[in-house]
């Protein structure tokens, strides 16, 4: 049974192998695809995660959503709290964004 599926298994590598076109010669390759952005929730994403300097509980983030909107943002990582109270991104899935940035920091 282990063998058939060994067999099995190298004949799709190989099929999937002999399958692949080559680029031509000359060719324009396609462009690399872009990553998402670092973390995400919801319609909210941060990136450019940084620890601040003087204070170890806070992080620094930029956030960015789906209508274009991006600003930056400090988060007091003991309680949770994010500077700026208002801003043009959605304070709840900032907020979220934020927690879970402090959680994986």
């Amino acid at each position: 049974m282990r063998a058939l599926l060994r067999a099995l298994l190298l004949l799709g590598l190989l099929l999937g192998l002999l399958l692949t076109p080559l680029p031509l010669r000359g060719a324009a390759t396609s462009p690399p695809a872009l990553a998402a952005p670092g973390l995400c929730v919801g319609p909210v994403c941060g990136d450019e995660i940084t620890r601040s300097a003087k204070h170890h509980w806070q992080l620094r983030l930029r956030l960015s959503d789906q209508q274009g909107h991006r600003e930056r943002l400090v988060v007091d990582c003991r309680n949770g709290q994010i500077s700026p109270q208002d801003g043009a991104v959605d304070r709840g899935y900032a907020a979220a964004v934020a927690r879970r940035a402090c959680r994986l920091a």
